[in-house]
Parts: structure tokens; C-alpha cells; sequence
């Protein structure tokens, strides 16, 4: 087997949930082990979310990377995972920004809304219950006006009166400036601190890595990886999109591979073996 080394190396970016793990967060087999063989091979994969750290770690540790980067939180964290570590991971860059001229204008337009913010140790602040499965364990309910005050890394919007389309309209109309957002399949929305995405991140990595902007793949479902498919494809490496994710995410991507389900980040692993993982650097 040989070993990719220098310009032979490739920066491989892959989202969680849809792309790594299904609604349920199941794992296949058969992703676990093409990710252990292109690492064999000498390539970076990095994990590129929107989940926190916490939440994060358990499918990077089940999906068989105990060291290296990985991107969490839409890119506002970075993290080293370091299975030795209590948590699992070390933070390496965490981004912040002041969240309370952002939350003043939400919470007038959207009174109902549920908000969280992420802090920068990981953990969150919240006013209004959020799913069980999407903040992890470390949170506490807080009042609203505590948590506009400090710097966060993020914050999280859930709206129970919109669904997805009309809430991407409504986030619209108010306008929010100084900030990036990206929208889920839901009515549910992350902040994070303007020109901070998964991109911005990966393009951190890529640089203290020595890889060359050709050699990255990127692989999601979401529309908080469009940018993600936009940064790799400019540099003139690949962007795939998996096959039930919607239009618009498709229309971003260099192609369109197989659902979660019927494993579209094992096709991309093994199919294109030969072709991106040796091709010759110019």
C-alpha cells in the first residue's frame, strides 16, 4: 500500500447528520471502513458540522478518527480530538461575537421562538426547551437577558410557528447584518460570527495542513454546507451532495451520490479511488 505524502495528500470534509449518520444516528459499517482506508492511505478526513464539540465527538470516535482536526459548530469551533482527553478533544480555535444585537431583533419578530447560545467552553445557554437530541447534555435553562451579554460562538433559533420555507423568509425580513447564518431542514437557524463557516475553517486547516486547494473533497446534505461545496470547488477540488438533500444543495455540487441510507459517503470513498487519490499533481 502506499502512503500519500506532500501534494499527494488530500483534505477530505465530511458533515454528520444526513452524510456520516442517518435521522436516527445510525453509522454503517461500510462508512467506517472507507474512512479508515483513505486515513490508511495518508489522507486528512476532517469532520466539518454544525453540531457543538460534545455533541460531535461521539460519532468522530464511533466513525474511527482519534486524531486530528475537526470542524464543529458551523466552523466557529475547532477542535484536536485527543482520545486521552476526558472530553475527547481539545479546543484549538474557538470564534466568538457579542450576540445581543442579533437576539434583540429576533426575539421582537419572533416572540414564540426558542434561543440558545452556544458559550465558548462548549456548553449552552437556553430559555426555552430544544429537542433532547440538539444540545447535548451540558445546558442550563437561562434567562434571556443572561444571555445576551457575554461572548458566544454561536446561536441557535427554533421556530414553532414557521415551518422551513416561510422561516427563511421571515429571517429575511429582518434583515441580521454583521453575522452568518445557515438554515436546517426545519425552522431552526445558527448564528455564528460574520464570515465564520465551515468553509473559513477548512480553509484554516487546509493552510496549516500543506494541502493543496485541489486536493479537498467535501461531502453533506445541508444548506450550511453550501459554502463548504463552494470554498472546494473554487479551489478546484470536489463537492458532493448526498441524494435526499434538497435542490438547492444539489445545485451546489460538483454531483449528486447515493442517500445517507444506501450509503452516499462510502460511494464517494471507494468510487473514486484511482481517479481523486492518485491523480497526478501538475
Amino acid at each position: 500500500m502506499t502512503i500519500a505524502t506532500g501534494d499527494q495528500r488530500w483534505l477530505i470534509a465530511l458533515d454528520i447528520d444526513g452524510t456520516l449518520v442517518h435521522d436516527n444516528g445510525f453509522l454503517s459499517d461500510r462508512v467506517v471502513e472507507e474512512v479508515a482506508r483513505v486515513r490508511a492511505l495518508g489522507h486528512e478526513v476532517i469532520v466539518a458540522t454544525g453540531r457543538s464539540a460534545s455533541n460531535a465527538i461521539p460519532v468522530i470516535r464511533d466513525v474511527g478518527i482519534h486524531h486530528g482536526y475537526a470542524v464543529c459548530s458551523n466552523g466557529a469551533v475547532t477542535i484536536k480530538v485527543d482520545k486521552e482527553h476526558e472530553r475527547g478533544f481539545t479546543p484549538h480555535e474557538v470564534i466568538t461575537f457579542h450576540p445581543g444585537e442579533v437576539l434583540q431583533k429576533l426575539i421582537e419578530k419572533l416572540p414564540n421562538a426558542h434561543f440558545a447560545v452556544e458559550n465558548a467552553d462548549g456548553t449552552y445557554k437556553f430559555h426555552r426547551p430544544f429537542p433532547s437530541y440538539a444540545l447535548g447534555t451540558h445546558n442550563f435553562e437561562t434567562p434571556l437577558d443572561e444571555m445576551m451579554n457575554e461572548p458566544v460562538s454561536r446561536v441557535v433559533v427554533l421556530s414553532p410557528d414557521h415551518d422551513a420555507e416561510e422561516f427563511v423568509g421571515v429571517i429575511a425580513d429582518i434583515g441580521l447584518h454583521s453575522v452568518t447564518y445557515a438554515f436546517g431542514y426545519t425552522a431552526w437557524l445558527d448564528i455564528s460570527p460574520q464570515g465564520i463557516s465551515k468553509a473559513s475553517a477548512l480553509e484554516t486547516r487546509r493552510k496549516e495542513l500543506g494541502i493543496l486547494p485541489s486536493q479537498v473533497i467535501t461531502v453533506g446534505d445541508g444548506r450550511n454546507d453550501i459554502d463548504m461545496f463552494a470554498w472546494a470547488i473554487a479551489g478546484g477540488g470536489y463537492a458532493f451532495a448526498m441524494g435526499q438533500g434538497p435542490e438547492e444543495v444539489h445545485a451546489a455540487a460538483s454531483a449528486v451520490v447515493a442517500s445517507v441510507e444506501d450509503d452516499g459517503v462510502a460511494e464517494v470513498l471507494s468510487g473514486f479511488e484511482g481517479i481523486l487519490f492518485s491523480r497526478s499533481v501538475s
